[in-house]
């Protein structure tokens, strides 16, 4: 019998050490990371049955602390995407940085709400751009594999 408890804890432990894994990837790579604690709103309830012009858009707000139990410590990291990352182009005239959003998935795929997050977080100028960070193996070593969210 599948124990459901050990199967959610495994996959919280195993998403927490590649996002360690990803963080220190990019951090060798010159990038400079933190921990991207905002999150983009959802749609009220009330939307739904709006037509486009009428409904509140969504915002950036600050991410919440998630409550998991008992005993358990608060989750305090539930910005959306996980890390904000930037680094010099280089430019001798001119200091300019490329931001870029990143969000550690194992898989690499994006459920329909992280999908329009993206959407929103682009057209609205936050990032430049967005990666998803994902797991492959290469010759039996495991490779951080980057690829950038497209609409």
């Amino acid at each position: 019998m599948i124990d459901k408890r050990k199967m959610g804890k495994r996959s919280r432990a195993q998403g927490k050490a590649f996002e360690l894994r990803v963080r220190k990837d990019l951090e060798e790579k010159g990038w400079i990371c933190d921990r991207w604690s905002n999150n983009v709103s959802d749609f009220p309830e009330s939307n739904i049955n709006l037509s486009p012009e009428e409904r509140e858009d969504r915002k950036l707000v600050a991410a919440k602390s998630k409550f998991r139990g008992v005993g358990i410590p608060m989750m305090l990291s539930s910005g959306f995407p996980d890390f904000i990352a930037y680094k010099d182009k280089g430019l001798i005239y001119e200091t300019l940085f490329e931001i870029v959003g990143v969000e550690a998935k194992v898989n690499g795929l994006l459920d329909k709400l992280e999908k329009e997050k993206c959407s929103w977080l682009i057209s609205n100028k936050i990032f430049s751009k967005i990666l998803i960070a994902s797991k492959t193996k290469v010759k039996n070593k495991i490779v951080i594999e980057y690829k950038e969210f497209k609409e």
